[in-house]
């Protein structure tokens, strides 16, 4: 076995490795976020631990997340499926230690100031690697370079989709803060439930989307049908 091949089978398990983590680390966010919502079978104590334990899962897939553009693009790198720029794979693995580090120091400091400006960044970092999955995708697709394979341009689009899905399901969700606040303080009622399960609901559809997406970017990536 060569050397190459052996780094190629690495990074090809990696990248396997951070799909199974960041389906699997969502779903488990999706349990726990609706048995919080259960207020008439676990206590408010109860649903704030069950809450805790959420917000602890969901860095699993935010990191799997933040590591997947680094890997996925070495992984196509070394499996000859595009002559990725160095420069580009370089600033990659940058951005992606830098979006890695941005989101554990925002789970480290959560409801501060410091939180609040990692993930305005986080954010701006998002919506560029989004729009440039999306144009890589498109325009691949449209002809056939920098990626000739149709299945993966389609990939490529579909991932970022997978960021506007996911970008979506934060935006969505950025009132839970205050409601969660304010449901701390006044404690459970329909006045402050009742605004923070609207909320947690509308994000329902962007999860679900989510998923259909990674779903179909899985099978794409195994069965390269087309």
């Amino acid at each position: 076995m060569s050397r190459s091949y052996f780094a190629y089978s690495l990074l090809l398990y990696a990248h396997v490795l951070l799909f199974v983590l960041w389906l699997g680390g969502d779903v488990g966010v999706y349990t726990a976020g609706r048995h919080f919502r259960k207020r008439t079978v676990y206590s408010l104590e109860q649903r704030l631990a069950v809450l805790r334990l959420l917000v602890a899962i969901d860095m699993v897939p935010r990191s799997a997340w933040a590591l997947m553009v680094p890997v996925s693009l070495s992984v196509v790198a070394m499996g000859g499926f595009w002559a990725v720029p160095t420069w580009l794979l370089i600033t990659a693995w940058i951005v992606g230690a830098s979006w890695l580090a941005l989101s554990w120091d925002a789970h480290a400091h959560q409801q501060t100031a410091r939180a609040a400006r990692d993930r305005r960044v986080e954010l701006v970092l998002k919506v560029v690697i989004g729009l440039a999955y999306l144009g890589l995708g498109a325009w691949s697709l449209a002809t056939g370079v920098p990626l000739p394979e149709q299945w993966l341009a389609t990939k490529a689009l579909l991932f970022g989709a997978i960021f506007g899905a996911a970008i979506m399901i934060d935006v969505a969700y950025a009132p839970v803060g205050a409601q969660l606040g304010r449901l701390i303080r006044e404690g459970s009622s329909d006045s402050t439930e009742l605004p923070l399960l609207a909320t947690m609901n509308r994000t329902r559809f962007w999860v679900l989307t989510l998923y259909l997406l990674l779903l179909i970017t899985a099978y794409l990536g195994l069965a390269k049908p087309f």
